[in-house]
């Protein structure tokens, strides 16, 4: 499998994405060079506030992904955050976070995307907020990324930018009807690895890979 990479497209409030990150994990373990990559699904235009009707939504899927993942999703989550009134449902600081932790290494954006989605889906914390975005990186030693995150300087927003730019870009020019999405690569050539194979066994997804 040394002739092959992966492009990872995800959202840092998707629910899928968190449930896909074990499998995701084994793959990179495996060897397998797998490159995060935002798509700022949820963030600008794909905002909203939160409210009731959506929370029941939010949590009948979420309870799904636990069962086919066995990814926790806590009674904390539930209360602190999709029932909290007034909540913002919108990725775009978690997703700045996450590229200022990579910003020297891409594979640091693994390490910000879990540590915020267990922030949300266990804790029960809101990470739609700068200040407990700083926080958990600083208290998981990504003190550098941070500094970056608080000074919201220009370079950082450029890279962010540029970041979501690619990884929209990339869903859309291979169709993807939503995230989590793996493109696979090979010998130049790419391919979209259905998703449901993420959520399958892990025998399963390396079949999938070796006939990509």
């Amino acid at each position: 499998m040394q002739d092959l990479s992966a492009t990872y497209l995800f959202d840092p409030l998707c629910g899928w994405c968190y449930g896909a990150s074990p499998m995701l994990d084994r793959l990179r373990l495996a060897g397998i060079d797998v490159r995060p990559l935002p798509t700022g699904l949820f963030s600008g235009a794909g905002a909203r506030e939160m409210d009731a009707a959506f929370a029941a939504y939010a949590w009948s899927n979420d309870q799904r992904i636990e069962r086919l993942s066995g990814q926790p999703f806590s009674e904390d989550y539930r209360s602190k955050v999709l029932n909290k009134t007034g909540s913002l449902f919108d990725s775009g600081a978690a997703t700045l976070a996450i590229t200022a932790a990579g910003l020297a290494d891409h594979r640091k954006r693994f390490d910000a995307l879990r540590l915020i989605q267990h922030a949300r889906y266990v804790t029960g914390l809101d990470i739609t907020g700068m200040d407990v975005l700083s926080n958990l990186l600083a208290s998981a030693g990504l003190s550098e990324a941070a500094r970056i995150l608080n000074e919201g300087a220009g370079d950082l927003l450029e890279a962010n930018r540029q970041l979501v730019t690619e990884g929209q870009d990339l869903f859309h020019r291979h169709g993807a009807n939503g995230v989590p999405a793996l493109v696979i690569e090979r010998n130049g050539h790419q391919r979209l690895l259905d998703a449901s194979a993420l959520f399958g066994s892990y025998d399963n997804l390396m079949a999938h890979l070796k006939a990509a």
